[in-house]
């Protein structure tokens, strides 16, 4: 029974590996085209009144950079104040910033971390703001220019002039205007942003770089902020869905790049809790997705739309983009026009969502029963364990035949070391005997094992949950010790970084590893003897270090779990070796023989 435990052990082992392994995938892109000869204007902080006409004029020298290049970009009218603003909504506060009528902070209100509404564009000081304009194909120098604002009801729109420099370096030619309006719903997490051209006079649109228009970019990087990410526990991912088709695709980069001029229904940036998701109109954008660790912070993922040459005098294309929680609730209102402001439908936004494929039902499952524990005792922890217990009273009758089966193997121990005793140096008799003795007990030598792999099923789909559940993210359990079982419980941070475990000690794991070694021990007392114990210690200890290294920055949800189903196991382990203890007493004690004593009284 011993290798069979061992087999179970090895395993269990394989079946969570490959299962965190599974919700683990790498990017990589094409490298992308990059128009390097457009240069775009830096605007000058001037400070004139907004929302006046534009007043065309010989472009001052000190406009544009690299002035003496011809085709670059520059503005040519008035300035609107350069100090950034709010707008807020019922879901969002967003930070404008007039020089490019960019976004340099999203948040969200209806989710919050440390009590505040939590940051969806993760950026440092060196980092571009979001939404900004590029010339072309370029993708290095965002138009940054001063735009006029004003704000209409839930409309902000932005309005700037601009030129292209003449083949002389100081003159204009025909100019155009940018308007870019973003426009929020009422009751949504989806927002639209439209950018409109029109030139001066009736002829196309000057705006033209190698065949591309411009290009509008979501970066750096969706937030909340992170430190590092480990692909499993936080993650960064792209996905695309092609126009006609009826799945998501996860893009794989290369070299940091990816590039399509596929027509896609919409492409996404997804985290373990939030997404940015842009749904691009009809015209035929080329989509590119990049990441880079170059520009102060951990990872930058940021997605660009680049449009093909306007050929008319004026131009109004349409992007929207969903910037919210990773909840089902939250993105199937956009397969109805009459469930959002926008009258959108079946943009399939759900598909968005990370689960654990052929699991995901029994995932439900668990995620149903946890939500209605916490309606009735409001604190997730508890429900994890209250949970826990209920799961471990569904498996008893499993665990418990395995525990069986385990006590009768440990019994045979004497009588299998007597085969291998008799026909030492023939192993084909050696199996052939023990097989008959199996037969002669009724015992299956798996008993023990397919119990265990039946319970993987649900220790799978249990991980997959408490590993994403939206709801974990920033609940309480214990205060001072586990704030949020989302994440890690850090008890203490050193000031250096330890070997394979980072700067933080995280007590949760302590904990489940010194169970995981207990409840093996007791689990090998009761059923091993002999030159099996050497293996059977290695197990002992090698497999719960293995566990506490890779569970280590585990959500403390998940750890939550494991440590109370192991105290759940070791007590059923404890009362089974003290039944079998017990009965083999009682057995012996029944098995001496009696004899008559004196007057007829027996003796023992």
């Amino acid at each position: 029974m011993d290798k069979n435990t061992i087999l179970a052990i090895v395993l269990s082992v394989l079946v969570i590996t490959i299962g965190m392994t599974i919700q683990t995938t790498f990017f990589a892109p094409a490298p992308v085209e990059q128009a390097a000869q457009q240069q775009v204007v830096q605007q000058p902080n001037a400070a004139t009144t907004t929302l006046e006409p534009a007043q065309y004029s010989q472009i001052p020298s000190n406009i544009a950079w690299n002035s003496n290049l011809p085709g670059s970009l520059v503005s040519v009218g008035n300035q609107g104040s350069s100090a950034p603003f709010t707008f807020s909504t019922e879901y969002f506060i967003v930070e404008f910033n007039p020089n490019g009528a960019s976004v340099s902070s999203f948040k969200l209100k209806k989710h919050l971390d440390n009590g505040q509404p939590v940051e969806l564009l993760f950026k440092s000081p060196q980092s571009n703001d979001a939404f900004l304009l590029y010339a072309g194909k370029d993708k290095t120098n965002p138009i940054d220019a001063n735009f006029r604002y004003q704000i209409s009801g839930n409309k902000v729109i932005f309005t700037q002039e601009f030129a292209l420099l003449s083949e002389d370096g100081k003159s204009a030619g025909d100019p155009f205007t940018i308007t870019k309006t973003y426009t929020f719903g009422n009751e949504d997490y989806l927002f639209q942003i439209d950018v409109a051209t029109k030139n001066s006079v009736n002829k196309a649109v000057p705006l033209s770089f190698e065949n591309a228009a411009y290009t509008l970019a979501f970066e750096p990087q969706i937030g909340p902020s992170f430190a590092s990410l480990d692909n499993n526990y936080n993650y960064r991912r792209f996905y695309i869905k092609e126009d006609g088709s009826s799945k998501k695709n996860q893009v794989k980069l290369s070299n940091g790049a990816y590039t399509t001029t596929k027509p896609l229904s919409w492409v996404a940036l997804v985290g373990k809790y939030f997404s940015l998701i842009a749904i691009p109109d009809a015209t035929n954008y080329t989509v590119s997705l990049m990441e880079d660790s170059d520009a102060g912070l951990p990872l930058e993922s940021s997605i660009f739309l680049t449009r093909p040459s306007i050929k008319s005098a004026s131009q109004t294309d349409t992007f929207r983009f969903y910037a919210g929680p990773q909840l089902k609730g939250d993105m199937i209102i956009y397969n109805d026009a009459s469930l959002n402001s926008f009258g959108v439908a079946n943009l399939q936004l759900e598909q968005a969502l990370d689960s654990s494929s052929w699991l995901g039902w029994l995932e439900t499952i668990l995620k149903t029963i946890l939500n209605l524990l916490y309606k009735v005792i409001p604190n997730y922890g508890v429900g994890i364990i209250i949970l826990t217990f209920l799961l471990k009273l569904v498996l008893y009758p499993i665990s418990k035949k395995g525990m069986e089966s385990t006590a009768k193997m440990a019994s045979l121990s004497p009588k299998m070391a007597e085969i291998k005793e008799k026909y030492p140096d023939n192993p084909t008799k050696q199996n052939e005997e023990m097989a008959a003795l199996y037969k002669k007990e009724k015992i299956n030598p798996m008993g023990g094992c397919l119990p265990m792999l039946l319970q993987f099923p649900i220790l799978i789909a249990f991980y997959g949950l408490l590993n994403k559940h939206f709801e974990l993210r920033g609940a309480m359990f214990i205060p001072g010790w586990i704030p949020d079982l989302s994440m890690p419980d850090t008890v203490f941070t050193f000031g250096f970084n330890l070997p394979f475990l980072g700067n933080q000690l995280h007590l949760l794991p302590i904990i489940y590893t010194v169970s995981m070694i207990y409840s093996m021990k007791i689990t090998q007392n009761a059923s091993t003897s002999g030159s099996q114990q050497g293996m059977m210690k290695f197990m002992t200890y090698g497999m719960p270090l293995m566990f506490f290294f890779v569970l280590y920055n585990a959500p403390s949800g998940l750890i939550l779990y494991w440590s109370v189903m192991n105290a759940l196991s070791i007590f059923q382990q404890l009362y089974t070796n003290k039944k079998k203890s017990r009965e083999a007493a009682e057995k012996k004690s029944a098995s001496v023989q009696q004899f008559p004593g004196p007057k007829g009284k027996k003796r023992t």
